[in-house]
């Protein structure tokens, strides 16, 4: 269980590929879900396997630690993106309790 702290230099961030503009970060504190949008992530589920070259001119970064990290008030009052949950609403179930042949 980790705190995770992503940032993007330049270019498109593949996992999140509308809204993470250069220069911004997103905070993930422990326990909090995170991961691609919806749009990302089905489009890389239904993506045939196989290499796939990253943008050259793309530079992200991440930190992950066991810590907390602690917002300063600043962050706190002006800096929180009360809608960033919306960006997963769309994700639809597809997990099936009954298929047994499921990643077979």
């Amino acid at each position: 269980i980790n705190a995770e702290y992503m940032g993007n230099i330049r270019g498109v961030y593949e996992a999140k590929l509308e809204g993470f503009m250069p220069g911004g970060g997103s905070l993930h504190s422990i326990g909090i879900a995170h991961g691609p949008d919806a749009t990302t992530f089905e489009k890389a589920s239904k993506a045939e396997l196989g290499p796939v070259k990253s943008d050259p001119n793309a530079l992200a970064f991440m930190f992950e630690s066991i810590l907390f990290y602690r917002l300063t008030q600043f962050a706190k009052e002006n800096l929180v993106d009360k809608e960033y949950y919306q960006c997963w609403q769309a994700l639809a179930p597809h997990f099936d309790p009954n298929d047994i042949n499921a990643g077979v």
